[in-house]
């Protein structure tokens, strides 16, 4: 038995298949864990969620920011855009029971024998991991909750953008949201940066990336994350890789790679990708 973590995927549904075969992918015996973004702006984003949910016994993931925001556009609340790929999707007969999986995907999710922690895009640096936790859960809570509605029609926004233990209401679960599933640059209180988008090189300036922080509190964790392609599946720090951080988006759908780690040893796998922006 073996568990492989996947980078973003982003509805590359013929880059899953060949990383699939290529690690000869057991669903009897292996165990995958996903870091968010399934599905948009790849080819095949139906294809793609309808597979994993067909797997769903065997797969454990988490929330990106563009399965977020698919939720979103289900439901009303929010119009595609222009590099949008939801139309099958959002046409599919099947589609409300691939909603209601989805919507139960989590945020954070640990696994203490393996000793590893997934999240889509980082935890901030002042949250230690049972904070961490915490937090998730009160985004998943509401996400599974009659009031799932509000929060996915009011998430959308980059304030407030510093944690204060007295937030409230929406703007406390927008910023929690915030920090796991767009988060790149921040301070080490964790105030956010969430316009710079390029590698640890374009930091602005007072901002560093989140898991570069000298006393973040997860330093001693072992974490998984996707979300920033133009790392290309390298967490540095000073040039140096940084101990027991490890990023998997290699930016499948611009024309990278898709990106497989085995958690028993950490060997990485890799199916290259044609590019579909």
């Amino acid at each position: 038995m073996s568990t492989y973590a996947i980078g973003d995927i982003q509805g590359c549904f013929e880059s899953l298949q060949c990383l699939l075969e290529k690690i000869a992918f057991n669903p009897q015996q292996d165990r995958l864990w996903l870091v968010g973004d399934l599905i948009n702006r790849g080819p095949d984003s139906l294809a793609t969620l309808r597979f994993l949910y067909s797997l769903r016994d065997s797969v454990e993931f988490v929330l990106g920011n563009h399965d977020l925001h698919f939720l979103a556009v289900a439901h009303g609340l929010r119009k595609q855009g222009q590099s949008d790929t939801f139309n099958s999707l959002i046409a599919a007969p099947d589609k409300q029971q691939l909603i209601d999986w989805l919507i139960q995907g989590k945020l954070l999710h640990t696994d203490v024998q393996l000793g590893f922690t997934m999240v889509h895009a980082g935890i901030p640096p002042q949250w230690g991991l049972h904070e961490a936790q915490a937090h998730a859960r009160e985004v998943e809570a509401a996400l599974q909750s009659r009031y799932s509605r509000d929060l996915l029609g009011n998430m959308y926004g980059n304030f407030p953008n510093g944690w204060k233990n007295k937030l409230v209401g929406i703007e406390r679960l927008r910023l929690i949201t915030n920090y796991f599933t767009r988060m790149r640059f921040c301070t080490a209180e964790g105030d956010l940066e969430l316009n710079a988008k390029d590698n640890v090189s374009s930091a602005p300036l007072g901002y560093a990336p989140w898991f570069s922080h000298a006393e973040r509190k997860t330093r001693n964790d072992n974490i998984i994350f996707g979300h920033w392609a133009a790392l290309e599946g390298r967490a540095l720090h000073d040039n140096a890789p940084m101990a027991n951080i490890y990023a998997l988006d290699t930016g499948c759908v611009w024309g990278g790679s898709l990106t497989a780690m085995r958690l028993e040893d950490k060997q990485l796998f890799s199916c290259s990708c044609a590019g579909h922006v």
